[in-house]
This record gives structure tokens, C-alpha cells and sequence, in this order.
């Protein structure tokens, strides 16, 4: 149960602030494997985060039946090193897993993660509803309580692993909004005050690692897009232990001023992290310089 607030989850931060690591990297102009891999390095090792023994969820986006080149799911590549680099550090198990808004199945095998993620050793698993518990939302202002994956209340270690990409409602979708696929229940229920109840789940879970995959980003259209033309290769990923600078950096890509995304203020005041961070606490790493 480590991924919930409950354990006090605010401690990832403060390691990592207190340590010569930054906060966040920027790694620009690769390849998905190695995008991940100087990011991973730069912070320091993802023994940094994984423990041996340690059970490992790791959250893509799997939620739409779309090719990776449609960029509406986490590209395989990233999704698969991530889950390389855990059992490296020691991990028991990696688990992945989405709550999809389209069929499961075809969203799993589309997505070309079900195969590549699983060859690189983890255990992906197909959501059941009888699996989700209802737990108190501790922290939650909007959301008191709400139905949560099993596996998330059991694992060790959480990792996020969103793709960038347009969102109708939110303006944009990045590493907040994709906790979203660890909850059942009305989720349509979210869309109302989304600000809040988004900065509520947020609150409740928390990774010890948010990986943002810009490799390719959906500019429009978002969520689910599915035209190629809406569709941008930006070769970079945002990684860190920060999940607000993350989401504000990313929402920088889009061209967007994070200070203007109502949820990044709100988790901001909710003390889940900073919009902006000290130029010290950020790396940047160009591949092709």
C-alpha cells in the first residue's frame, strides 16, 4: 500500500530534494529506449525508486483502441524499458494494467504494450471489476472515498507512465489526469469540477515516479484521437519524482502557460508539488548535442 497518501508518500519528495539529483529531466531528440534510459540515469538509477522485492505497478495509457503512431497510448518502447529498468533494480514483480474506455482486449493488443511489455518481463493483467475496493479518500476535499484498483492498493511502488496528449475537457492529458485508469465506479462523475476531484485522486495516490512519453504527442482531437495528421513527433520525455512540474513542463510542450491549468494551481496548493522549480532542481539533456 505504499502508493497511497496514507503512507505518507510525501517523503519521495523530500529524498529526492535532499539529494544533488534534480527533480526533474528533460530529455530531448532520442529514441523511446534511450529517452528513458538518460532520463532513469540522470535521477540517479531507478534503484533510486525500486527496492528488491518490491512490487512494481507501472500505469500506461492503454485506454484506446489506437496504433502507437496515433498517440493516444504510451508508446510500447517506453512502457517496455520502464518494466527492464524495475526488475533490473530488483523488482518481484511488475504489474501493468489500464482501466481502457475501449475494449480491453483490443486496446491491449493495438497498443503493441500487451506484447512488447510482457517480453520484457511483466505481468500485464486485464482489469476485473470484482477487484476494485472502495477506500476513504483521506486527503479528499470533492472525493471522499472511491473505488480503487486492488493491485494499486497492494503493490509497492507505483509509476506512472502517461503519453502527452490534447484533452477536451482538461486541455490537456499528462500524468494527473492518467491515475484516472486506476479507479472504476462512474468515472464520467470526474468530469464534473474535474479540477478538483483530479487533484482529490492525486492526492489519495502518488507515484514515486512520474515518466511523461512525449516521443510523439496527439496536439488535437484528444483523448482518443485516431488522424494521423493530429499527431506531432517530438522525440522527448519527462521524467521525475515532482508529478506538478512534470505536468507543468509537459503542458509547456502544448505551448500552454501551466500557470494557467486550473488543476496544476490546485494541486500545487495542495502541497503535491511545484508548477515551477528551481532552474537547480531541473536537467536538461539534449541527445543530439
Amino acid at each position: 500500500m505504499a502508493a497511497l497518501s496514507s503512507l505518507n508518500p510525501k517523503s519521495f519528495l523530500a529524498m529526492a530534494q535532499s539529494t544533488d539529483k534534480p527533480d526533474v529531466v528533460k530529455v530531448t531528440n532520442g529514441e523511446p529506449v534511450d529517452l528513458v534510459t538518460n532520463a532513469i540515469r540522470a535521477l540517479g538509477g531507478m534503484a533510486q525508486f525500486i527496492s528488491k522485492g518490491d512490487r512494481v505497478v507501472v500505469k500506461p495509457n492503454i485506454s484506446w483502441d489506437r496504433r502507437p503512431e496515433q498517440a493516444a497510448t504510451t508508446n510500447p518502447a517506453v512502457v517496455a524499458e520502464v518494466v527492464k529498468l524495475c526488475l533490473e533494480a530488483g523488482a518481484k514483480d511488475v504489474v501493468i494494467f489500464d482501466n481502457t474506455l475501449n475494449e480491453p482486449r483490443r486496446c491491449y493488443k493495438r497498443s503493441g504494450i500487451q506484447k512488447e511489455a510482457e517480453e520484457a518481463g511483466a505481468d500485464v493483467q486485464h482489469v476485473y471489476d470484482r477487484k476494485f475496493k472502495i477506500i476513504k479518500f483521506s486527503e479528499g476535499e470533492l472525493i471522499k472515498s472511491w473505488e480503487v484498483y486492488d493491485e494499486v492498493l497492494e503493490a509497492d511502488k507505483l509509476i506512472n507512465l502517461p503519453v502527452a496528449k490534447h484533452h477536451s475537457i482538461s486541455g490537456v492529458s499528462l500524468g494527473m489526469k492518467n491515475l484516472m485508469g486506476l479507479i472504476g465506479g462512474n468515472r464520467g462523475r470526474f468530469h464534473r469540477n474535474f479540477n478538483e476531484k483530479i487533484t482529490d485522486l492525486n492526492a489519495q495516490i502518488r507515484p514515486v515516479l512520474t515518466i511523461l512519453d512525449a516521443y510523439r504527442m496527439l496536439l488535437r482531437n484528444g483523448p482518443s484521437g485516431g488522424n494521423i495528421a493530429d499527431v506531432a513527433t517530438r522525440k522527448t520525455l519527462i521524467a521525475g519524482t515532482d508529478p506538478v512540474a512534470v505536468d507543468a513542463m509537459g503542458a509547456s510542450l502544448f505551448n500552454l502557460n501551466p500557470q494557467d491549468l486550473k488543476f496544476l494551481n490546485l494541486a500545487q496548493d495542495r502541497g503535491l508539488g511545484k508548477i515551477e522549480i528551481s532552474p537547480s532542481r531541473i536537467k536538461k539533456i539534449d541527445l543530439m548535442s
